[in-house]
Formats: C-alpha cells, sequence, structure tokens
C-alpha cells in the first residue's frame, strides 16, 4: 500500500470542460483556491468532455497521463476541479500512487486553515467528517479483525467499522454542541428584536472586501487578507446610522462557486444570522472581470439558505481599482438607493453608504406634537438625546410643547418604557414619512 499524502506542498491541477460549463474563469479561480491553500502547482491538466467517465471520471487515458506526470514530477498530491464519488477518487489513487483531493475537499482544507474560534473549528470539523465518512473504504484493509479477550475470541469489529463508528459518535456531538450554539444565537437574536434593532449582514463572494468594509463601519480589526475565506467566523458590532439608531452590522463568510452542499449546512448557525437580517449589504469586487457571475453565485447560495428575498443593497467595492470612478449612489425609479460605489480600503463612500442606509432603514419616522407635563422631564432631556425635537416651547403651565421627529423604532421603544406616553399625543394617528 502506497504512503498516504500528510503535507500539500506539490500538486498536479486538473479540470475537465464540459459543453454546458465550458468557463476558464473556474480553473482560474481554483488555481487562486490552490495559492490560498499553500500548495505549489507543478502543472495544470485539462481536458474536455461530454460527460465524466464512471471510473477515473476524466477517461482512461488521461488518467494513464496523469499517472506518469505524478511520477515525472514525483507531486505529493492531485487536485480535480471537480466533485469526485469516493470509487473515483480511489480508483484514481490506486492508479496514480497519489493522494486525490477534490474541490470539495480542497476547500474544506482551506476552512480548516481560517477557522480561529471554537465554533468555527466545531463547523469545519463536522463538515469534514461527513465528508470523509463515505471515503474510508479499503483505508484499512491490511489489518485483520479485533480479537476479543477470553471467551470473545472470533471475528471481531474491522477497523473500518470502527472508524464509521467513532465518526458518527463524534458528529453527533458537534451536532450537539452546535445546537446549543445555534440556540444561543436564537436567543441574542430574540433580544435583538425585543430591542427593536435592525440587523444588517454583509453577503458577498470570498474576498470581495466585506471585512475591510466592517471594519472601516465599526473601527474593528478583524482579520482581513487578499486571500479567498479569510473570514469564517461571524462578526458582529454596533453602529449608528442617522434617524434610525443603532443598528447591528454581521460579518460573515463569503461565498463561492459550487459552495459544496456539506459546508453549507454545518454553517447553519453561521448563515442563520443572514437569514434573519432585515437588510442585506450585497459586496461585489467591482474590479472583478468575473463579477456577474460572482453576483449570481452569491444568489445561488443566498436562494439555498432562503434568504433571497430579505432586501439588498449592493455595494459596489474596490472603485480605487477602476479609472476615473467616484464615489456615488445609484437610485431606482423611486428615488430609492440601490447601489452604492465606495473603496472600503481607502474609506471613500462611507458617507454615501450610511446615507444610503438612512433611507433604506429609516423610512418610517414618527412625527408628532406633544404637551409634555414638567413631572416628564426626563423624557424630554430622552427626546434631547435622541436629537428628536424639532421645535419646543414653554407653555403657560410649565408643561413642554414639543414637535417631535423621531425613528418609529425608537419611538415604540419609549412607548414601552413609558405607557402614558400614548395619552399623551390625545389620540393622534401616528404619522410615518
Amino acid at each position: 500500500m502506497f504512503e498516504r499524502y500528510k503535507g500539500g506542498e506539490k500538486a498536479l491541477l486538473v479540470h475537465v470542460f464540459f459543453p454546458h460549463e465550458n468557463d476558464i474563469e473556474d480553473l482560474k479561480e481554483f488555481e487562486v483556491l490552490v495559492s490560498s491553500a499553500q500548495i505549489q502547482i507543478l502543472d495544470i491538466i485539462t481536458t474536455s468532455r461530454k460527460s465524466p467517465q464512471i471510473k477515473y471520471f476524466i477517461g482512461e487515458g488521461k488518467a494513464l497521463e496523469i499517472a506518469d506526470l505524478v511520477r515525472q514530477y514525483e507531486a505529493s498530491v492531485i487536485l480535480i476541479n471537480h466533485s469526485l464519488t469516493p470509487t473515483q477518487a480511489r480508483n484514481l489513487e490506486n492508479l496514480c500512487e497519489c493522494r486525490v483531493v477534490d474541490r470539495t475537499g480542497l476547500i474544506l482544507d482551506i476552512f480548516a486553515q481560517r477557522a480561529r474560534t471554537h465554533e468555527g473549528k466545531l463547523q469545519v470539523e463536522l463538515a469534514q467528517l461527513q465528508y470523509i465518512s463515505t471515503r474510508l473504504v479499503r483505508g484499512w484493509t491490511h489489518l485483520e479483525r479485533q480479537k476479543g479477550g477470553i471467551g470473545l475470541r472470533g471475528p471481531g469489529e474491522t477497523q473500518l467499522e470502527t472508524d464509521r463508528r467513532l465518526i458518527k459518535h463524534r458528529i453527533h456531538l458537534i451536532l450537539s454542541r452546535l445546537a446549543k450554539v445555534e440556540k444561543q444565537r436564537s436567543q441574542n437574536r430574540q433580544a435583538r428584536v425585543k430591542a427593536d434593532l435592525s440587523t444588517l449582514s454583509l453577503v458577498g463572494y470570498t474576498n470581495a472586501g466585506k471585512s475591510t468594509l466592517f471594519n472601516a463601519l465599526t473601527d474593528s480589526d478583524v482579520f482581513t487578507a487578499d486571500q479567498l475565506f479569510a473570514t469564517l467566523d461571524p462578526t458582529l458590532r454596533r453602529i449608528k446610522v442617522k434617524d434610525v439608531g443603532d443598528v447591528v452590522l454581521a460579518d460573515t463568510v463569503g461565498f463561492i462557486r459550487h459552495l459544496p452542499h456539506d459546508l453549507v449546512a454545518a454553517f447553519k448557525a453561521t448563515l442563520l444570522e443572514t437569514k434573519e437580517s432585515d437588510l442585506l449589504l450585497h459586496v461585489i469586487d467591482a474590479a472583478d472581470d468575473n463579477l456577474i457571475d460572482n453576483i449570481h453565485a452569491v444568489d445561488d447560495v443566498l436562494a439555498e439558505i432562503n434568504a433571497h428575498e430579505i432586501p439588498t443593497l449592493l455595494i459596489m467595492n474596490k472603485i480605487d481599482l477602476l479609472d476615473g470612478k467616484e464615489a456615488s449612489i445609484d437610485r431606482d425609479r423611486n428615488g430609492v438607493p440601490f447601489r452604492v460605489w465606495l473603496s472600503a480600503q481607502n474609506k471613500v463612500g462611507l458617507d454615501l453608504l450610511l446615507i444610503a442606509l438612512k433611507e433604506r432603514l429609516g423610512k418610517q419616522i414618527y412625527t408628532c406634537q406633544i404637551n409634555l407635563p414638567v413631572y416628564l422631564s426626563r423624557l424630554r432631556s430622552r427626546f434631547y438625546e435622541l436629537n428628536a425635537i424639532v421645535h419646543e416651547k414653554v407653555n403657560k403651565d410649565g408643561s413642554f410643547c414639543l414637535n417631535i421627529r423621531i425613528p418609529l423604532i425608537e419611538w415604540n421603544r419609549l412607548c414601552k418604557q413609558q405607557p402614558d406616553l400614548l395619552y399623551l399625543i390625545n389620540n393622534q394617528p401616528k404619522n410615518r414619512q
């Protein structure tokens, strides 16, 4: 039995062009993925097929050619830019005497390198265990069945059966721990709903600049790098938006073409932050030649997690890489902002983004005139703190006549804290702008 691959230093890349997806950009992206995993690319082998071959996926002739190249280059791993069945991967390994990793396995390896928090590591481990659980066959065929002690001799449990049992137990343990994480996140979301806090989620293709924009808006120091999947663990911060108040901004994991379904399932607790958002900020690398396909890839993942119907604001990032492009807001025929052009790296256009957020989130403004008794002067101070008083005069009896303009969210919050406030406005209907 050949020595199984342990590192990831030297690799041969294999890509198959099919008639329905003849996209060279997919191959370029795969090269970036490989570089992100810190793997040296020895050579790139491409071929064309009408459909995958059952035994090797790539065809027997091309498989023999790759086996010769493995010996010629002394490659330590073969990376396939497609999803292979366990049988296809095993057949290629036996033929080439070299480990074979498909696209899903490579992405999982990158995620394992990037995970920093305990939750992120659990999610990655869950996806890895689900992935390898079907790929254990023949890994231990050289081992005999285990023997029992006195009175227990005879055929026992094979190493393969032992591994499957241990993996199943570990998956069950991780799922129970992630269930606790999901419960905690759910409680946090309920607390935000109770406090009438809007939630914004940064979504977008990996390496579009989401974390850079997050840091620029929140003055945080979330890890950023010019690499795929620099962010795996969600981070939440509060920001202030004029006429809206405090909102919660969430930085989430980036998406990619053909994101493995097991990975989406494993990151369910993380992606729920996106699903429960009031507004999605879809960050797009405006300088990427392939931005249209990237947008479609993100839309596909959002549809998969049932977040495609959430209102979305497009953020065209990295305008500093475009000649002559200035920060601006694009509006629809009703004057509502639907796209903002900015540079998160240079902090250009952030003021326009806040204006767009104000208009998208702060549409419901409550206005009224209220006579505030002296004994509620503390509430008057609260109105000043919220910058909600448009005009004020003092009545003869010492009460205050206030013209109020306040976000509906803040008004509802004050009404919960001061139940008598509703009676003080003489049952005037709410006037929303």
